[in-house]
């Protein structure tokens, strides 16, 4: 004669050694699992690829930042609108100060648009993005008031999708790229 804990409890899953299935305290996981929903927050940034001719090829500013794991990313500078700021506007500002670049604003890339959760709240973040020229400035961290960017270089357009982290800036690059190419 076999043991209990080799007879199949209902719907055929084998019961656990004992012989008794499996059971969970329904206030054991209250006390784990929140069913307070997390209050949403919208934010709005805006930023881009401030580009130059160097060398016969067109270049972009990317800054060196960490991200919430503490890794150092490369990504497009951007941030968020100030006060009554058109997403162009933050966008040149943003760009200035993240870079030290001043550019002027050539056309529009596209939209970033993601979700992502802090301990008190979720966020719903859209990142305007715009291609421009640059007019002036040298290259420099050091404008950055929030001393987020760590670094800064210039890269090849070209070059961006080897070195942008995040794949929604790499198709950015890409958009810009071909813009680029149209202009020349």
């Amino acid at each position: 004669m076999s043991s209990p804990a080799h007879h199949p409890v209902p719907g055929g899953v084998p019961a656990p050694p004992g012989g008794h299935p499996l059971r969970i305290d329904p206030s054991h996981l209250a006390a784990r699992v929140s069913t307070v929903p997390l209050p949403v927050v919208d934010e709005t940034s805006a930023g881009g690829l401030v580009v130059a001719l160097r060398d016969g090829a067109y270049h972009a500013a990317v800054i060196a930042r960490r991200n919430r794991a503490g890794r150092l990313e490369w990504c497009l500078p951007k941030g968020h609108l100030e006060g009554e700021e058109t997403p162009e506007q933050a966008a040149v500002r943003e760009i200035a100060e993240e870079t030290g670049i001043v550019g002027r604003v050539l056309r529009r890339l596209g939209s970033i648009d993601y979700w992502f959760s802090g301990e008190d709240r979720r966020v719903h973040k859209v990142v305007h993005h715009f291609l421009l020229g640059a007019t002036g400035g040298e290259l420099s961290v050091a404008g950055d008031p929030d001393g987020e960017a760590e670094d800064a270089a210039w890269v090849p357009v070209a070059d961006l999708h080897r070195v942008l982290a995040y794949p929604n800036e790499r198709r950015l690059a890409e958009a810009a790229l071909v813009v680029l190419a149209q202009q020349a």
